[in-house]
Order: C-alpha cells, then sequence, then structure tokens
C-alpha cells in the first residue's frame, strides 16, 4: 500500500511497464502527451503525483530532504502496483529520480529515459532558481506560477498557445503545494550530485534535450551522455525545458523507438 497517488494505463499483462517521473511541478498530467502514445504501443503505463504535490499531499521535511527520499517512493509505487522492474523515464527532477533509482535499487530499472535532466549543479541552473525563489518568498505563490511558463516553454509558443499557458498558470495556483514544500523539492534537486557514479549506472538510457532550454543548459544532458555507458542521443533545436510538451510528436517517436530498441526486459506485473 502507499499514500502517493498514482494512475495505471493500459493492458494489466503487457509485456513491459514504463513509469512517469514528472519534473519540480510533481504532477501525473505532465505526461498527458505521451500517455496515448505509449498505450497505443502496447506498454502499461504508471504515472504519479509525487509526495507534496497534487493529489499526494504530505509536509515535506525543512531540512534533509533528498532526491534519494523521491527514489524510495517510486520503489513503494512499484510494490503497490506489483511491479518488478519498469522502463523510468523523468523529465528534470524526475530525470534525476531515475539516476538515483538506478544506482540504489537497480534491479528496478530497465532502461532511462532523461529528459533534460543533469548529473550535477551548475551556476545558471542555480541563477535561475534564486529568482524563482526570490519571486516566491517576495510576492508569494501567484508571482511564481507566472514566471513558470518562462522557464518551460519557448516565447513564441507560449505567445502562441497563450490561453493554454494561461490555464496552466492558474491550475498550478490553485494546486500549489506550499511554499515549504517547494523549497524543499528545490533545495533537494539543487543538492543533486551523482557525477562521479555516472559510470555505475549501465542500464540503456536515451538522454533528450533541447538546445534552446533556458533553465537547464543543454550540455548538462550532453554530460549525461558523456558519462554513462550505454547511450543513445535526442538532441533537438527547440523546443524548450519542456520539450516532450511543446515538441510532442517527435519526442514520442525518438521514446518509443527507444523502447523498442532496448526490448521488453520489464518483469510484467504480478497479482498482489
Amino acid at each position: 500500500m502507499t499514500s502517493l497517488h498514482y494512475e495505471v494505463h493500459g493492458p494489466f499483462d503487457a509485456a513491459s511497464t514504463v513509469l512517469l517521473s514528472s519534473g519540480l511541478g510533481g504532477s501525473a498530467g505532465f505526461w498527458q502527451p505521451q500517455l496515448g502514445a505509449l498505450v497505443e504501443a502496447g506498454h502499461r503505463v504508471i504515472a504519479y503525483d509525487q509526495r507534496g504535490t497534487g493529489r499526494s499531499p504530505d509536509t515535506l521535511p525543512a531540512s534533509n530532504y533528498t532526491i534519494a527520499d523521491m527514489a524510495r517512493d517510486v520503489i513503494e509505487i512499484l510494490d503497490a502496483t506489483g511491479t518488478a522492474r519498469c522502463h523510468f523515464a523523468g523529465h528534470a527532477l524526475g530525470g534525476l529520480v531515475g539516476l538515483q533509482l538506478a544506482l540504489d535499487a537497480p534491479d528496478c530499472v530497465a532502461s532511462l529515459v532523461l529528459v533534460n535532466a543533469w548529473s550535477k549543479p551548475n551556476p545558471h541552473s542555480a541563477r535561475c532558481f534564486d529568482a524563482r525563489l526570490a519571486l516566491l518568498g517576495a510576492l508569494g505563490a501567484r508571482a511564481y506560477v507566472e514566471a513558470q511558463p518562462i522557464f518551460l516553454y519557448p516565447a513564441a509558443w507560449c505567445a502562441e498557445h497563450a490561453q493554454r499557458v494561461a490555464d496552466e498558470v492558474d491550475h498550478a495556483f490553485a494546486h500549489f503545494p506550499g511554499e515549504s514544500n517547494m523549497r524543499a523539492r528545490i533545495a533537494a534537486l539543487r543538492a543533486f550530485d551523482i557525477d562521479a557514479r555516472l559510470a555505475d549506472i549501465t542500464v540503456p538510457t536515451l538522454v533528450a534535450a533541447a538546445r534552446d532550454d533556458v533553465l537547464v543548459p543543454w550540455t548538462c544532458s550532453q554530460r549525461l551522455a558523456d558519462g554513462l555507458g550505454d547511450v543513445t542521443l535526442d538532441f533537438v533545436p527547440h523546443g524548450g525545458h519542456a520539450h516532450s510538451v511543446t515538441e510532442a510528436d517527435a519526442f514520442n517517436r525518438s521514446l518509443l523507438d527507444f523502447l523498442a530498441r532496448v526490448g521488453t526486459p520489464a518483469t510484467p506485473p504480478v497479482h498482489a
């Protein structure tokens, strides 16, 4: 049993399970553009709201909350769904969770998909998070979520999809997890550093990045690719930090091609 909210899509007896872990927002809904494609391709898919966000309410520790804590939550979900092994796809913070899981519980991970993720802190992203936290502290949650699309999406895409962006901002404000939880989550991702251990991760990995990501330099993904062993690269010129949303069709093709190439080594779920 788990107190975390999760959703299972697709056939119960699928040959493989794909677990989706979102970024700082924590919501399963981030992966909506991928769900249909994955299920249509025959995968069983698990998406979840991370602890302290969305439909998984909790009060996170004010200090010493780590990505390793988030990885343990994934193990809890795998146990709750009777899943021995999964293909793990993570966006940004979610990618860090996948990297940590591959180190801490390698038998649970058949492959990794890392979308605009990183292995160690960098000064540019630190500056972005400093600015976001300053907004949160000085002006509150509304200002924080109003700024969020600037870091997620290209400017032209935001202008073209103005109503969608406005609706997302309203939704993020209505479901804001609270300043304390947000600060704990940001502190966890800022402290993450497994750069020296990348060679210990041996599962097939798709490293996906957009070169125009304004929050996380694409060179962080290149660093992942250089340090990991079995890597497929998918670098695109445009799409921003959330290019799995803004360029969903192209991203989905790359994702499905990768999953088809690595096969279906994930053990099907077992009956509890």
